[in-house]
């Protein structure tokens, strides 16, 4: 394994290990419900916003390594970001964890997934709390699924 992948591998079981952001948030501006069938990932994301801005970000559930820290990092990513930023980074991660381009080094720590796009089943676990993301921005109320 090179020495890259052995780091991603290393940062992924970090944040499964101790998710960062994993508690609910009191009065949170808007939230989304996320659900995998495939592996059985469930997670509600919750945001705080201060007009465009996310100044909170947080997710509760259950969920296999690459669903958690994919959201772990995620909440990390997105805190103090204005909802386009956060959208262009949502669309950057989708890209590259499906295959569809982007530049992984552009994504900072987010680049450990890069290699998830080998993996159609895993890609599912990547992005579900990313869907989430989107619809919570979107202020959809219904649950999303990787289905």
């Amino acid at each position: 394994m090179s020495e890259l992948a052995e780091l991603y591998q290393q940062v992924i079981l970090d944040h499964n290990r101790a998710p960062r952001n994993f508690r609910a948030i009191a009065g949170a501006t808007c939230s989304a419900e996320g659900y995998n069938p495939l592996c059985g990932d469930h997670f509600t994301l919750a945001l705080s916003m201060d007009g465009d801005r996310i100044t909170d970000a947080a997710f509760q559930g259950t969920g296999c390594a690459i669903s958690k820290a994919s959201a772990s990092m995620m909440t990390e990513a997105v805190r103090g970001l204005l909802r386009a930023e956060a959208e262009a980074i949502l669309d950057a991660f989708h890209a590259m964890v499906t295959g569809r381009g982007g530049d992984p080094s552009a994504l900072g720590k987010l680049a450990a997934f890069s290699g998830v796009s080998e993996f159609p089943a895993r890609v599912k676990c990547a992005t579900l709390a990313w869907h989430a993301l989107r619809a919570a921005l979107e202020g959809r109320g219904a649950a999303v699924s990787t289905e």
